[in-house]
């Protein structure tokens, strides 16, 4: 791919996994009751940000009436509502909140992408889904040709970050790092990997993962990118 335009118009109009398909069509067809007035993405969730990004933030999946609905990434559902008032808080983002695609949002210095493009069922890809959407992942890694720092939300982003590195040729390290959230680690190709747990409703609501935990890690992002 030629720029992240037509990255995200390519990605827009994957139909490559059927499963993926049927699923993310039926949600935006039967919605949820609140959102019964909402016309749907219903198409795969590309990835957003700013193209000069210092900041690359790896997450799973479109959330399916999150994403999947609002057509921006980390959009319109909890998780979204943690990150971006995380980038907002350490100058990443002009405002704290993300309710759709035209709320005047941007991102400065930072790009936000995803392990596989499209919401899957009870949240969880299969391993051919992940291997579909993987070119994806390593087209962002190439063309953020001025990223320094990536925070992987997840074990999963984590894991499948390593895969994409690995796919483009990279000095992957041995032994691999371990996850572990807020875990830094200087990577041989002149980035540094922050891991964080997922800002999930499962990790949120049960306290696993605590705002102050959470911004502790794009603190570190902001001070790392601000010495370089």
């Amino acid at each position: 791919m030629r720029n992240l335009t037509v990255l995200n118009d390519h990605i827009s109009r994957c139909r490559a996994c059927p499963r993926l398909v049927t699923y993310r069509e039926a949600v935006a067809k039967t919605k949820r009751k609140q959102f019964r007035e909402w016309t749907y993405w219903g198409r795969p969730v590309p990835g957003f940000g700013d193209p000069r990004a210092r900041l690359y933030v790896l997450g799973l999946a479109p959330a399916a009436h999150g994403g999947n609905r609002t057509g921006r990434v980390f959009t319109g559902d909890r998780s979204g509502d943690w990150l971006y008032e995380a980038l907002h808080r350490f100058g990443f983002a002009n405002q704290a909140e993300s309710q759709h695609r035209d709320d005047g949002l941007a991102l400065t210095g930072c790009y936000v992408g995803a392990t596989v493009r499209c919401a899957p069922p009870d949240n969880k890809p299969s391993p051919d889904e992940f291997e579909a959407c993987r070119h994806y992942v390593r087209h962002e890694i190439r063309l953020l040709s001025r990223m320094t720092v990536v925070v992987v939300l997840g074990k999963i982003a984590f894991d499948h970050y390593f895969k994409a590195c690995r796919d483009e040729g990279f000095e992957i390290p041995s032994p691999l790092p371990i996850f572990s959230h807020g875990a830094w680690y200087p990577l041989p190709w002149k980035t540094t990997l922050i891991c964080s747990y997922h800002p999930s409703q499962q990790n949120t609501f049960t306290g696993r993962l605590t705002r102050p935990m959470f911004h502790q890690v794009f603190k570190r992002a902001r001070k790392i990118i601000g010495t370089r």
